[in-house]
């Protein structure tokens, strides 16, 4: 966290930014002096993160990326935008998704509601030349047997990240995404306390312990950064060097 975005405050979107991997992005950007707008998908989630005191400094909405209008609506409220995060889309509906409706849906939030959020920031973004970055997965590499909608929405944000970096790098935008392992967040809880589970993805990965959110603010903060400048088009993995096994 030691190099600065820029001297200036600058305007940061982070949707899914209420819990997670996402609210660790939000605070990170704040603490280097941004103005954050963070977004949870239900009422609850959004209330839940007002009141704790890490976010004071931090802009919390209500979004449904699945909302068109909402999205556009949301974008078109902010005075400038310097860097989109999009961090809304862990949703994962378990061997339901070999059902073609699941599927849609999980597609639908994960993988549509990027590219709705992306499509309606470029303009602002173009403006300040800033960036994007969004949020893939391993599975973005592998195959997941229980999740094929989750696993092909990930697939579908490296490859729309790396179509995005070449029809945005025009307008001066970046697009870049980070590719988290096994994180310990709320949504892996059960994973990550289940030793059966636990134990062998450990095992597997060189650092040798699950990642942290933190662990990924720091990518993103990188890519957002001046000392990114020249990098666009990259699906960064943050995993401890599991993919590497």
């Amino acid at each position: 966290m030691n190099t600065p975005l820029t001297s200036v405050p600058r305007s940061v979107l982070v949707s899914g930014g209420s819990s997670g991997i996402g609210a660790a992005i939000a605070r990170a950007f704040a603490a280097q002096g941004c103005q954050v707008v963070a977004t949870g998908v239900s009422q609850a989630e959004v209330s839940a993160a007002r009141d704790q005191p890490d976010n004071a400094a931090i802009d919390v909405r209500l979004l449904d990326v699945r909302d068109a209008e909402a999205v556009s609506a949301l974008v078109a409220s902010l005075e400038h935008l310097d860097v989109l995060v999009n961090c809304a889309g862990a949703i994962r509906r378990g061997g339901a998704e070999h059902d073609p409706e699941v599927f849609a849906e999980v597609i639908d939030i994960n993988l549509t509601g990027t590219l709705r959020l992306c499509t309606a920031a470029r303009s602002k973004l173009a403006a300040q030349r800033g960036c994007i970055i969004n949020t893939a997965s391993m599975l973005s590499f592998f195959g997941g047997g229980l999740v094929p909608g989750y696993s092909a929405s990930k697939g579908g944000v490296a490859q729309l990240t790396k179509s995005l970096a070449i029809a945005y790098a025009a307008e001066g935008i970046r697009v870049n995404a980070v590719a988290p392992g096994w994180i310990a967040t709320p949504l892996t809880q059960p994973l990550h306390s289940d030793p059966a589970r636990s134990d062998p993805i450990v095992a597997r990965t060189p650092l040798g312990r699950w990642g942290t959110p933190q662990d990924v603010a720091g990518p993103v903060l990188f890519l957002a950064s001046a000392a990114a400048q020249f990098v666009t088009g990259v699906i960064l993995p943050v995993d401890g060097g599991y993919l590497i096994t």
